[in-house]
């Protein structure tokens, strides 16, 4: 059979529904879809889309790594979990053609839409941890209405044929409005598929046999490292609930994995075997979220970045963690080859963040926004309105210039791919240039604070002095300026 995306796709939802059991998946249909898909994906990839060779390995990698990790998912899973992950989950995955909403919006926009959004229906959370971008704004901060929560995910479902949302906070497990929480909200939409960011404290033998019986939803837990650097972030006595939440998911069939945030402190701990073994193999994680610090939260503090040399040495290490161990693992700025650079401003197939308030952000980490939610709807206007202000496009047309579908002799450096924390000259002219307003106090002081400024510009200037050799090494594209 000659081998094309199309046939692909439609070999692949087959095999995967007609399978009856996780196991006959891996013995028999698992390696010679690899072999498949990497001829797709590698040795025949479109260069301009897809990048130079070793970044199309780095995204088969990461895909089949993910692959991988749903399959074990649905072996471990409850049984609505296994119905979501196969019919929900794995078949929109592994479908390569574009939806008919998708398709639609880009005729009617010229550009395709979003693959999903980030939410945060509430700010509230029952830990207190440091350096959390959450932590910067007061108590007693408003939530958003489990009507409006459900009316921009039917819009992006039936808009932008999105079916992928990633719920934050805040803790989401604290958040309420009457009834309805989380749980019921993935409840009454069972055509999508939610992850969840939670610290995990509040996840009891009850919540986890909810989450079993609704099937769609997977939790991203918080951890620092081990006991000791989970206890000192976020509080004594932590790191034990998050072990005894594992346990709750286990028992109970509920995918879930860790979120850790990378500072000088922890850095090497984070991506070591002892780490990565103890986490996927003992505790049942499927995936590892690793969040470099960003200085724009609580307490604001550029040397707690992770510092350039550090993270050179990450890199090459994460590329083993992938390449090698076969884990899902994305660091969400040294793996910027797995999703062609930085994905912010509701790019095609990238994402926004939507805020406790209402407040529309081009992306979690750039606290910055033009429109809000609850302006738009009053107006009659729709979320889709917000990609269109001068802050979101002025976010993609840097993103189409340096590296995003862009042609091979203007390829940026996709390892160094964060707008504001890698090219922070570009993103404080744009914030500037748009009149962007602050989410909160910290970053309206953060903009204004030319010492801030300059040592994130030293900070980007040194990275690039690191890392471009990298990419120029492995990846053989010529650079461009930004």
């Amino acid at each position: 059979m000659r081998i094309t995306q199309a046939n692909l796709a439609t070999f692949l939802a087959t095999q995967a529904a007609n399978l009856s059991s996780i196991a006959k998946i891996w013995r028999v249909a698992l390696p010679p879809l690899e072999k498949i898909a990497y001829k797709l994906m590698v040795d025949r990839g479109d260069p301009v889309m897809w990048g130079p060779r070793h970044e199309r390995e780095d995204k088969f990698h990461i895909a089949s790594n993910l692959v991988r990790a749903v399959l074990k998912a649905y072996d471990r899973g409850s049984p609505a979990v296994r119905e979501r992950l196969l019919n929900l989950f794995l078949r929109q995955f592994l479908t390569i053609d574009v939806n008919e909403s998708a398709k639609a919006f880009e005729t009617e926009h010229g550009l395709g839409p979003p693959g999903f959004f980030t939410i945060s229906p509430g700010g509230e959370c029952n830990l207190r941890c440091r350096d959390c971008y959450a932590a910067s704004v007061p108590k007693g901060l408003p939530s958003l209405s489990a009507e409006l929560v459900e009316r921009v995910l039917r819009e992006k479902y039936e808009k932008w044929g999105s079916w992928f949302t990633v719920i934050s906070g805040g803790e989401p497990f604290v958040w309420r409005d009457g009834s309805v929480d989380i749980v019921e909200i993935a409840k009454r939409h069972p055509q999508q598929y939610f992850l969840v960011y939670t610290n995990g404290t509040l996840i009891d033998k009850g919540t986890a046999q909810r989450l079993a019986e609704v099937g769609n939803m997977t939790m991203a837990i918080s951890v620092e490292g081990f006991e000791e650097q989970t206890d000192a972030r976020r509080g004594k006595g932590t790191y034990r609930r998050i072990l005894a939440a594992f346990e709750h998911l286990r028992d109970a069939g509920v995918p879930f994995g860790i979120s850790v945030t990378a500072t000088p402190e922890n850095a090497e701990l984070l991506i070591s075997k002892q780490m990565i073994d103890f986490y996927f193999d003992q505790q049942g994680a499927l995936y590892q979220w690793l969040f470099q610090y960003m200085p724009i939260g609580r307490g604001v503090d550029v040397a707690r970045q992770v510092p350039p040399d550090m993270r050179r040495r990450m890199w090459f290490r994460e590329q083993e963690i992938v390449r090698k161990e076969r884990r899902f693992f994305a660091d969400f700025w040294n793996s910027g080859t797995f999703s062609s650079g930085c994905i912010a401003g509701g790019r095609t197939g990238g994402y926004l963040y939507i805020d406790w308030n209402g407040n529309i952000y081009p992306c979690v980490f750039v606290p910055f926004w033009k429109d809000n939610i609850h302006d738009l709807f009053a107006q009659g206007k729709s979320l889709t309105d917000a990609l269109f202000s001068d802050l979101f496009a002025g976010v993609r047309q840097w993103q189409r210039s340096y590296n995003y579908l862009c042609a091979p002799h203007c390829r940026g450096n996709e390892i160094r791919p964060c707008i504001i924390r890698d090219h922070h000259r570009t993103a404080h002219d744009l914030f500037v240039k748009t009149r962007a307003k602050p989410g909160y106090p910290s970053a309206a002081l953060c903009l204004r604070d030319p010492e801030y400024r300059q040592a994130m510009i030293r900070y980007d200037d040194e990275l690039a002095r690191l890392l471009d050799p990298i990419w120029e090494k492995h990846y053989g594209e010529p650079l461009a300026q930004a």
